[in-house]
């Protein structure tokens, strides 16, 4: 049935919501078909080189914002390979840069993911419970395999 499964994370709770079910579905093509393969996908949106020249005052030791990213979005995929893990299940984590929806729908069609499985709203969702997260409603309308929101 599901030979690779993708799960967008992003430290939110509906990210682990989309995880759990995720390893629900593992469970159930394990009997059938296998193990599937679950990839954990972060993408943190690139923080522009005219942002960073806006600020007047430098520290001596300063962080370039994509790597303090980077390295949130490596603890986001860490925090989900644990959750994961403490179900008996593993996980292979990713972290990219740019635009969420688009480098989650390129990076199912290069795995050639069979699923794409994520939140229905993210860490920066302002309405609760009203409206479907526009990052999710993206890749629903452009993946090229199912996408199961959460």
């Amino acid at each position: 049935m599901f030979k690779r499964i993708l799960v967008a994370v992003d430290g939110s709770v509906t990210a682990l919501d989309a995880l759990d079910k995720a390893i629900e579905l593992q469970q159930l093509t394990r009997q059938q078909d296998g193990e599937a393969e679950i990839y954990l996908l972060c993408v943190y949106k690139h923080h522009s080189l005219f942002e960073a020249s806006l600020s007047m005052v430098r520290p001596d030791e300063m962080q370039i914002p994509d790597q303090a990213l980077t390295e949130y979005a490596r603890d986001v995929v860490d925090q989900a390979k644990k959750h994961a893990l403490k179900q008996g299940v593993t996980c292979r984590g990713f972290v990219k840069g740019g635009r969420p929806s688009k480098k989650i729908v390129s990076f199912a069609q290069t795995k050639e993911v069979d699923l794409i499985v994520m939140g229905s709203k993210g860490t920066h969702t302002d309405v609760d419970g009203m409206f479907l997260g526009s990052v999710s409603q993206r890749v629903a309308a452009h993946a090229k395999c199912p996408v199961m929101i959460v």
